[in-house]
Parts: C-alpha cells; structure tokens; sequence
C-alpha cells in the first residue's frame, strides 16, 4: 500500500494531489477530492464535539447518498469505526447491530428515524442519532447539517494502519451476523491490489450500483477509485430502466455488479440504442457467474467481464482473471498479486490440482477477526489462513473454480454433489431466467437434489421437462428430482439469492 497508511492520509493526499479533480458523481452534484476533504473533516470535528473518541463505532444506516460518502470518511478522520447497516433490515435486525458493535452514534436518514427511536430504549450505548437528510436539529435527532458547521481542519487524532476502520456484518446466513473487523491497513492493501489488477488510471469512473454497506461498493467502486486518484458515479441503487442510461451519461468505465444484474441486462430490449463506447470492462463478485448468463452479456454489450472471488472477511477480492493474458470462463482466475490461495482438506492439508476442498486466503487484506467474537475468529483463522467456507479446485495453471459452499454441497447417499454443475445446467436452457439447487431432508438417501427455478416472461415449463433436460446433460445423481417453479427468489441486498431462506420457505410448506 505504499506510504499511504490510513484511508484519511489517502484522501488527504489526493486532495493535495488534485484539488479540483471530481472524484463523487451523484445526480447532479460534482464533488471534487479537495471538497470532500474538508465535508469529511467538517462531520469528524462535528462527531468529537459529540464526544465520539477514537475507536468508538459510529453506525451508518442509510441508502445510497452523497452523505454517506460523506459521514463514511468523517467517521474514520475522527478515528472512529464506520460501521455500515443493511439498509433492508428490520427493527430487530438493526438493534442487534447497533448493541453488538457498542455503537455510540448513528447517522441515518428520515425514513429510518422511527425505527432507531423505536429501539433507542434497547440501545443504551447509543448516544447520538445524526440524520442526513434534514435542515434542523429537534429533541434527540440531529441534523448533519449541524456537524458541517464545524471547522474543516484536520482532527487531531492519530491514527495508524492497524487500527479499526471499518466493522462490516456479515449477512447473517448461518445464524447471528458477525461483524468483521477491517483495519485502515486492510482497506488500503486490498484497494491497491484491485486497482492494480484493474489498472486504473486517473481517467477512469467506476459506477457505483450496490449498497454502500457492502465492501464491494466500498473497495471497489470507492476506495480503489480513490486509491487511483480516479472518480466514482454513485446510484441509489440498480433499476434495469435507469442503469444503461446512467452508464452512457456520465461516460462509465467500469461498474461492478453480482450474477443477478448480468442476467437481467441481458433480457433489456433496447440496450443497443445507449452509447457505452467509455466501458472498458465490468466486475463480477459476491456469487458465481454462471457460463451462460456470462456469455450472453459479453456478446451482446462487447464488453470485457472480469470475474473475482473475495469475502468480507478478506476486506474484499482475493482472486480475478486477469485483465490481459489467460482468461478462463467460470474461473474466479488467479490470486491477487500480495494474497496466497491454497485448497486445504479438512485436516487443513494443501490438496493438489483437481481435488475440490476448501479455499483458503493469506496476505494483509484478511481481517483482524470478528468482533468480540474470539471462537469465530481462531475458527475462521486457523493456522493462519482464512478459512472462506467456499469449496473450489485449482487447475494445474494455479486458475481457481469454485463449486459451492460448504454448508450448500449436497450429500445424497454417499455422493458429493455441488449444486453449481446443476444450476449451470440449467442456466442454459431458453426458458429459465434464474435457478437454485439445493438439497432437501429424504428418509432413504440424505439428501434429497431439488431445483427451484423462475421462468422468462411468457415461457412454460413443466418439471417433468427440466429434469428431462438436466438428464441429458448430468450424471443422473446429480439431477434434480423435484423441481418447483417460483415467480421470484429471497435475495440479500446485493442481489445474492439466499438459499437458506430458500430452503426454510420449502421446509414450512411441508411441515
């Protein structure tokens, strides 16, 4: 990461560097790095007025905005810990965040603002509640517009690369969310090593269409960026009708986007009509890209697709194929240059070429451990090596591929079936836009191979017919022998489909 040895120092520097350079798109608003440097220097005096010391959590629970940005490099100037709430959550859900990461401050926006008064009671630590979108201060609630008024120079708080930036909780898919821990260093380290495999330049603009509380919109599509001395677009979100033209608008280079919004901008009627000439390649993260939906983009839209792998727990990215030589479809490619990735057994023995097994990352992206959770944390960090829980080979080329997690892999009499080689199966077929497969409870074999799966508008399908056709193409084991067509599939936030819930909803239905 060079000299740089916390994120303010990064800003900081490019605000040095080029006053006057946009680095934040937001509708209308250009905001420069030299603008940006004084808000955020604004809102960290504004939280030390406050009392917020550094170390203390500072939660942000808001959707997609400039102020989040905002409060996202106050937060850290202060020496605070920015820690990001799923906007999605419910009230349940965001107290148990707000509790567990003794969060002090909350900066949020109006529409939430019942809800955290709805828990405050529960959240004895919880001091103050910053709303972002509001001119005045009243009662408890204050505007952020208040911290703004404090003075733009730097705060006087020292802080180093090993201390906590950021605190990022998991999606909570294997019980209570987990909250990693992320040190300036991780950050840093990680954004370089992406910025570096991307090869980004000052002219470049990464579109920004996940939520901020998920470390691929901050790594990639912010501190990268930021990292480069390059800018970035922000969206409220990911809408198939204003994404393509945003993209043509303010002249994109690259965005970043889960398998989810790849298979829906291949069903967009009039994409050809949008000038994306800028676009020099995209990025796909959060869950396996399957073969067809990835051909079908790169054809259509001429466009480059980078694939990667990468965890929270591993600040973001620990593989990509590579910008330039060997690209192989369906791998999630090579270690990121400054990571190490191994397939380990599961007496955490290196596996050689071809055998699945667990993949394992090493280097100084991976988190400091789970907070206040130090069983989590030796489990996951085993003899030094972060333990994702993904199961994958390598080729004999050192080119990764992943099969499935751990938890998903489904045992049925005896035999290890990973439900990718069946959902790519499917994927393929005309008729099918999105599909799932996972294992359900069978008295006689284990495990049970079923398939849940959403039509294309105007198709037919029966089940009968898709397990005719997943026959043609899978050894019979792997097949699935129930088939349930749904109108549409749980997702996380990021568009990830959750197949836990997946398997919950069907276990209520038969119960």
């Amino acid at each position: 990461m060079g000299a740089l040895k916390t994120i303010p120092e990064m800003l900081e520097t490019r605000a040095k560097e080029a006053p006057d350079r946009v680095f934040l798109y937001f509708g209308d608003s250009e905001v420069s790095y030299s603008r940006l440097n004084e808000i955020a220097s604004r809102i960290a005096n504004g939280l030390i007025a406050l009392g917020i010391k550094k170390s203390d959590k500072v939660c942000l629970y808001m959707g997609n905005c400039a102020e989040y940005i905002y409060s996202f490099f106050g937060i850290m100037k202060a020496g605070a810990v920015a820690t990001p709430v799923n906007s999605l959550l419910k009230a349940e859900e965001v107290a148990y965040i707000v509790n567990n990461s003794d969060a002090k401050a909350i900066i949020t926006q109006s529409k939430f603002a019942d809800i955290i008064d709805g828990i405050r009671a529960q959240c004895p630590k919880l001091k103050n509640i910053i709303i972002a979108d509001t001119d005045g201060s009243s009662g408890s609630r204050i505007a952020l517009k208040q911290l703004l008024e404090a003075e733009s120079l730097r705060p006087a708080v020292n802080i180093d690369s090993q201390d906590i930036a950021g605190i990022i909780y998991t999606s909570g898919t294997t019980g209570y969310p987990k909250g990693v821990e992320l040190t300036h260093g991780n950050y840093l380290t990680n954004s370089e090593q992406i910025a570096a495999a991307a090869r980004m330049t000052v002219a470049d603009r990464f579109l920004c269409i996940l939520p901020l509380f998920h470390v691929n919109a901050q790594v990639v599509t912010t501190l990268s960026p930021m990292f480069a001395g390059a800018s970035m677009i922000l969206l409220e979100g990911f809408s198939p009708k204003t994404f393509l033209p945003a993209l043509a608008r303010y002249k994109a280079t690259a965005f970043s986007g889960v398998p989810t919004v790849y298979a829906i901008l291949n069903t967009l009627a009039d994409a050809e009509k949008y000038d994306l000439s800028k676009l020099r390649f995209c990025i796909c993260g959060a869950a396996p890209m399957p073969v067809e939906v990835f051909n079908t983009f790169e054809k259509r839209y001429k466009a480059f697709i980078l694939e990667g792998f990468g965890l929270s727990e591993g600040t973001c990215a620990s593989s990509i194929n590579p910008l330039d030589g060997k690209r192989k479809i369906g791998s999630i490619g090579l270690p990121l240059k400054g990571q190490e990735m191994r397939i380990f057994d599961a007496d955490d023995r290196e596996l050689s070429s071809g055998k699945v097994g667990e993949i394992v990352v090493r280097g100084q992206n991976v988190m400091k451990g789970y907070y206040r959770n130090s069983q989590a944390t030796a489990d996951a960090l085993k003899n030094g090596w972060l333990h994702t829980g993904d199961l994958g080979y390598v080729d004999n080329e050192g080119y990764f591929y992943i099969v499935g997690r751990k938890k998903e892999m489904i045992i049925r009499g005896g035999e290890n079936i990973y439900p990718k080689e069946a959902e790519e199966v499917l994927y393929k077929h005309s008729a099918i836009l999105e599909a799932a497969v996972v294992g359900i409870p069978d008295k006689i074999w284990g495990e049970e191979v079923m398939a849940f799966i959403v039509l294309r508008e105007g198709a037919a399908l029966t089940a009968e017919d898709v397990i005719t056709y997943c026959r043609q193409h899978l050894a019979d084991f792997k097949c699935p022998r129930k088939v349930e067509f749904v109108k549409a599939f749980p997702k996380t936030a990021t568009g990830k489909i959750q197949k836990n819930k997946i398997v919950e909803g069907y276990a209520r239905t038969q119960a």
